[in-house]
């Protein structure tokens, strides 16, 4: 939001993640994004947790590695709502994860907005001029819900194999906050 609002763009923020499978966890992300966007005035869609279209739409990339091309159905959501809606400019923050691949990011926002006349996708390097390190610095400051994996229930199956495979835990949803040094237990 820090590097939006400095560019000078008005915008609001598209909360779309149907693809999180406990609505438990989608609540947590959801609040943590209410919360902070209506401290900083900043506009709020939600579209609601339809995991039913968001499955349909998944079915037969079930096992799509993390980064592929499942990844493009909420590009392809957002550049739909920004075409219905009168905007003219998407964008993800999905970049500033070190765990994201900032090219497919940048591909999927081109790829998705040139599907609409008028929406045209704004890259931008997040991570560049610290931007991890204050996101970080901003999510400790906010006690955010710190997410363990990208959020679709094939990403968590999979980083649970990996867990697995490794001697690590599993991941336990929403007991991991950042700036806490110890987990929650609900």
């Amino acid at each position: 939001m820090e590097a939006i609002t400095a560019s000078g763009i008005d915008y609001t923020i598209f909360f779309y993640t149907p693809n999180i499978p406990r609505q438990k966890e989608y609540l947590l992300r959801k609040d943590d994004n209410i919360r902070f966007a209506e401290q900083h005035g900043v506009p709020f869609v939600d579209t609601d947790y339809d995991t039913d279209n968001w499955f349909a739409r998944a079915k037969g990339m079930e096992h799509e590695p993390e980064r592929g091309i499942r990844c493009t159905m909420c590009f392809e959501r957002t550049a739909l709502y920004a075409y219905e809606n009168g905007f003219s400019v998407i964008s993800s923050s999905l970049g500033i994860s070190r765990w994201k691949n900032m090219q497919h990011i940048n591909d999927y926002g081109q790829g998705s907005s040139a599907k609409y006349p008028g929406i045209s996708s704004w890259d931008y390097n997040w991570r560049k001029g610290g931007g991890a390190a204050r996101m970080i610095e901003i999510s400790k400051l906010e006690r955010f819900y710190q997410q363990e994996y990208c959020g679709c229930i094939y990403s968590l199956r999979d980083t649970n194999h990996h867990r697995k495979a490794t001697g690590r835990d599993i991941i336990r949803i929403g007991v991991l906050y950042y700036g806490d040094d110890e987990p929650h237990h609900n």
